[in-house]
């Protein structure tokens, strides 16, 4: 009967984790069901549209780009951002001049840091999550972490399985009655596992079910194309950022990397 002493951890490993998945999966349809309501009445701005595509540095990308679009703000190739017109539309802009800093320039990826990093960020994302449309922090991870441990219980009953099968000492049970013993709580993680890839609701880093079906709307009436009005231009930006766009010199001003950090462009 020594083998019973590999079943009984087996179980106790395989049950803990579905558990645990399970009762994740639940609080994720609450949070779902109610906010469908929400999705139906919200009006995404195109700050909240970033947010909850890309978190908060893709709401830094908008504004530097808004504020560019609206030569408010030059940003030059080289990597370099510098003030036009300081005066701050809202809050989020205002960090944006702010992280520039008194001199009127600076190299955009502290500029970007900074601003992701902003109350004014932190207050909008505050906002998506009371509102249902954005995911809280602790709870990002919540059903894929208890996946991973559902998978890892199936890989310990795996191996505690084989680990008894393996064991010299002679049984009064039959090996092939052994491993159905075994074959029960792989067979409730197995089938566990695969009832959550079908009706557990992928959430993105950000975005919560709700959120997600907002941004689909968002990117329908934006027709797909960074081309057309600065809505659209803009909202391609919130949705795929500053990469789904097709001018090679903003793109080339958010990735450059300069050799000589303190080398101005101007």
């Amino acid at each position: 009967m020594l083998w019973v002493l590999f079943l009984l951890p087996a179980w106790a490993v395989a049950g803990l984790a579905c558990t645990r998945l399970c009762l994740a999966a639940v609080r994720a349809a609450a949070v779902e069901s109610q906010d469908t309501a929400v999705a139906r009445e919200h009006d995404l701005t195109l700050y909240e549209a970033a947010f909850l595509s890309g978190g908060p540095a893709r709401v830094a990308d908008l504004t530097l780009v808004s504020m560019a679009r609206q030569r408010r703000l030059l940003l030059a190739h080289t990597g370099w951002a510098t003030v036009v017109d300081p005066r701050a539309r809202d809050d989020i802009e205002r960090s944006v001049i702010g992280a520039i800093g008194p001199e009127g320039q600076s190299r955009i990826a502290p500029v970007r840091a900074a601003a992701a990093a902003a109350d004014a960020v932190r207050h909008l994302a505050d906002r998506l999550v009371s509102a249902g449309l954005a995911v809280p922090d602790g709870a990002r991870t919540t059903v894929a972490s208890g996946m991973r441990q559902v998978r890892l219980a199936a890989v310990v009953v795996l191996a505690l399985g084989t680990a008894a099968l393996l064991l010299p000492v002679p049984s009064d049970l039959p090996r092939t009655l052994m491993a159905l013993w075994f074959a029960l709580p792989l067979a409730l993680t197995l089938s566990c596992l695969a009832i959550a890839r079908i009706e557990v609701h992928p959430y993105s880093r950000w975005a919560s079910p709700a959120g997600q079906r907002l941004l689909a709307a968002l990117a329908r009436r934006a027709g797909g194309t960074a081309s057309g009005d600065d809505r659209s231009f803009l909202a391609t930006v919130a949705v795929r950022g500053v990469r789904g766009i097709g001018e090679p010199e903003l793109r080339a001003a958010f990735s450059h990397r300069d050799a000589a950090f303190g080398e101005r462009p101007y």
